[in-house]
C-alpha cells in the first residue's frame, strides 16, 4: 500500500479542526493523496503541531464523507472507489445536480445566466479548442457553484459538495476520453439556455441527461479510467 509523507508546515501552532480537516480534504481531492494512500497519525501531528486525538477527530470527519477508511490493524488510507459504487454516485448526482440547476432557475432571474452563457460560448470552447483542461474545469466549477448559491438550500449544499469531494478526479479524467469534453460543452450550453428561457423543468432535464450521458461514458471506459 502506498504511504505518503504530507507536505508542507504550517507556521502557527494549533491548528482547529476544521483548519486540518480541510486541508486533508483538499489533499485527496486533488489527488496529492491518491486512492490507497496512507494517513499516518504520528507524521500529520507532527506536521501541524497537534495532538493525535486531534488527528483522529479529523480522521473520524473525512470518514463520514466517504474519503478515508480506517482499517484494522492497518490504519487510515484513501478511498479506492470501485465502479459499482461510482455508478451509485452518478445515480445520485443526477437527481441532485438536477435538482440543484430547477431550483437555481427558479429562484434567480432569467438574466442572471448571461455571464455564464458567454463564458461557455466563448472562454469554454476555447479552453477546450487549445486543449488547456483546467480551464475548462474553471468554467465547469463557476456553473456548479452559481447554481448551488442560488438554489439557496443549504442540505442540497452540504450534499453536492460530498459527491463532488468523491468524484472530482474521475470528472478531469473523463475529460480525457474523445468527444467527452466537447459533448459536455454542448450539453451545458443547452441548459443554460433552457435555465436563460426560465424553463427550470427543461433545465433540470437536460442536466440530468448530462449526468446520465457522463455514466455512460464511465461505464465504456471504465477500465482505462480506474
Amino acid at each position: 500500500m502506498l504511504t505518503i509523507r504530507t507536505r508542507g508546515k504550517l507556521s502557527s501552532r494549533g491548528t482547529m479542526l476544521d483548519e486540518l480537516v480541510e486541508i486533508l480534504r483538499k489533499r485527496i481531492v486533488d489527488h496529492d493523496l491518491p486512492p490507497g494512500a496512507k494517513l499516518r497519525e504520528a507524521d500529520l501531528a507532527d506536521e501541524f503541531d497537534v495532538s493525535r486525538p486531534r488527528v483522529r477527530e479529523a480522521f473520524g470527519v473525512l470518514e463520514e464523507r466517504g474519503l478515508i477508511e480506517r482499517i484494522p490493524n492497518r490504519g487510515a488510507v484513501v478511498t479506492r472507489l470501485e465502479a459499482d459504487e461510482i455508478c451509485s454516485l452518478f445515480d445520485v448526482r443526477e437527481v441532485l445536480e438536477g435538482l440543484a440547476v430547477r431550483l437555481a432557475t427558479e429562484k434567480v432571474p432569467p438574466e442572471s445566466w448571461e455571464d455564464l452563457i458567454h463564458i461557455f460560448e466563448g472562454p469554454a470552447a476555447l479552453a477546450l479548442a487549445d486543449n488547456d483542461f483546467d480551464a475548462y474545469v474553471e468554467c465547469l466549477g463557476k456553473f456548479r457553484e452559481r447554481c448551488i448559491v442560488a438554489a439557496g438550500n443549504p442540505i442540497l449544499s452540504a450534499q453536492l459538495d460530498g459527491l463532488y469531494d468523491r468524484t472530482k478526479v474521475l470528472i478531469r479524467r473523463l475529460l480525457l476520453v474523445p468527444g467527452r469534453a466537447s459533448q459536455g460543452l454542448s450539453q451545458h450550453r443547452e441548459v443554460l439556455r433552457a435555465m436563460r428561457a426560465g424553463d427550470a423543468y427543461q433545465a433540470e432535464s437536460l442536466k440530468r441527461e448530462n449526468i446520465r450521458s457522463a455514466r455512460e461514458c464511465f461505464l465504456k471506459y471504465r477500465k482505462y479510467l480506474l
